[in-house]
């Protein structure tokens, strides 16, 4: 009978045991809130990403609208002083 473990040994045993499991699942509720708000982050990354990329669309279409009015904004003033270049040369001036 001596190596049969008393109930005073048993308990603390299981005591020890059930410490750690509770300290096992506390941390497994930790990483599962740790993951969830990993998650949420990165779905917020994503939808920043969309957002950017949107505006990113937008000013290149306002740039290449600018660019065209710019070029047409060119062309009519060459286009002026070649009028005015005519004008003067008719006009002796």
């Amino acid at each position: 009978m001596a190596d049969t473990p008393n109930v005073k040994t048993v308990m603390g045993r299981l005591d020890t045991a059930l410490s750690q499991l509770e300290a096992a699942v506390h941390r497994h509720v930790e990483a599962g809130e740790r993951f969830a708000t990993a998650e949420d982050e990165l779905q917020r990354l994503g939808e920043d990403r969309s957002k950017l990329a949107q505006d990113l669309d937008s000013a290149l279409a306002r740039a290449d609208r600018l660019e065209d009015t710019n070029r047409e904004v060119s062309r009519r003033l060459v286009s002026a002083m070649e009028t005015i270049r005519a004008v003067l040369n008719d006009h002796g001036g």
